[in-house]
């Protein structure tokens, strides 16, 4: 396809592995991108090999209706492989494929192909795939645009109106072809929300207590980067006159997990490796979604920022918990190839109490490995005692 904006940070992550025997599985929620990846994959493929043999089947076109399991998987690419060229597999949202893990062992096991597929489930992953191909496998996550994605998408510059965008709007791709008006956006919006629901989650998991689902989401927009626990959510529906169980709560979590829809926060202890069962922070993958279930308010611009934070640190591939030293807590503990990075997360910091709060907790921690605080303040100080305090605008361009 032709104009495409190239995503470099995951061709770059997905170079190495290209033309080689290994199934890439590219998995992320719905609209963040997938599709177009692939046609970049399959661009660089094309300039660097002009008679490759690309087969490309999309799971949500029609056309590709009747291929309902993994035998009609195989018929349909015998049809159309060839014997003189290299060839290429490309399967777009491939888990509406009843069994696909047998086609694509057995493509494998042939040798010939160069395999590629996406996914809107993490759960393929850890059941399907895992048990049919382990170890045959990478495994990349596409998420929407990062904030300097967003930004070279829109041909913006980086100033504080392009960043009040960013968050209201989110970074799901197509936004590029629309006007930026919240009419338009949130219609929008509000159809990729109501897909990812009903696709996603209800149909896959065969959920019947809808109405149950939506109004949890919605208590998850209001309660974005609070400790929740499924017995508080119980609870809270109980005052609500409205009995569900918190064994119900947690699957319905797992769902909105699996379809990479929030993340899960998990809390931990700093000075130890324990990590608490009971109690943990939701994040939304992107913003502009949560804004189409709760309208975009000043008022929640603390949560707004740290689940701003929080995704970028997942975009940059570190694994992320909610740090307790006794009662205090640090937003964000995050761990990269070994290496630790603790960040405090604020939208101002207007007074000495402000101040003690999200640095002296930083200050409590004795090890060596960087901390930050990112918020809002337009002047910040680079260094106190050793933490880092960043321009929000700046940590999001400029730190991975």
């Amino acid at each position: 396809m032709e104009n495409l904006i190239p995503r470099t940070h995951y061709m770059t992550k997905i170079g190495p592995f290209i033309s080689k025997n290994i199934i890439k599985v590219i998995i992320g929620q719905r609209r963040v991108g997938k599709s177009y990846f692939l046609y970049q994959i399959m661009d660089h493929l094309k300039k660097a090999s002009p008679k490759a043999n690309i087969i490309y089947i999309n799971k949500e076109l029609y056309e590709f209706d009747d291929l309902r399991n993994y035998r009609h998987l195989i018929q349909h690419i015998n049809g159309l492989k060839s014997s003189t060229k290299k060839n290429y597999i490309f399967i777009d949202e491939i888990q509406d494929i009843d069994q696909f893990e047998k086609a694509l062992r057995h493509f494998q096991a042939e040798g010939s192909y160069d395999l590629y597929c996406t996914g809107s489930n993490a759960k393929m992953l850890s059941g399907d795939l895992a048990t049919y191909l382990s170890g045959r496998y990478v495994a990349m996550k596409i998420f929407s645009l990062s904030y300097p994605e967003f930004l070279e998408f829109h041909h913006l510059q980086n100033n504080p109106e392009s960043f009040l965008q960013y968050i209201k709007y989110g970074g799901l791709p197509y936004l590029l072809h629309l006007p930026m008006e919240d009419n338009v956006v949130y219609d929008y919006l509000r159809n990729v929300y109501s897909t990812i629901l009903l696709k996603d989650i209800v149909a896959r998991h065969r959920i019947r207590n809808v109405a149950f689902l939506e109004n949890l989401v919605k208590y998850l927009a209001d309660n974005t980067g609070n400790i929740l626990s499924a017995k508080r959510i119980s609870d809270f529906l109980k005052s609500q006159r409205i009995n569900i169980s918190p064994n119900v709560i947690l699957n319905y979590l797992s769902y909105l997990v699996s379809a990479f829809f929030i993340f899960k926060a998990p809390r931990a202890e700093i000075s130890g490796r324990k990590i608490f069962e009971i109690g943990e922070k939701y994040y939304f993958e992107d913003l502009g979604l949560r804004h189409a279930i709760i309208p975009y308010q000043q008022r929640d611009i603390n949560k707004i920022l740290e689940n701003v934070v929080y995704t970028h640190l997942a975009i940059s591939g570190y694994d992320i918990a909610i740090g307790k030293m006794g009662n205090k807590e640090i937003d964000f503990v995050c761990t990269r190839d070994e290496k630790k990075l603790y960040v405090q997360v604020a939208y101002l910091i207007p007074n000495d109490r402000a101040w003690d709060r999200e640095f002296n907790n930083l200050l409590t921690i004795k090890d060596n490995y960087p901390k930050m605080v990112v918020s809002m303040d337009e002047a910040v100080g680079k260094q106190y005692e050793g933490i880092t305090h960043i321009h929000i605008r700046e940590f999001l361009s400029e730190y991975r």
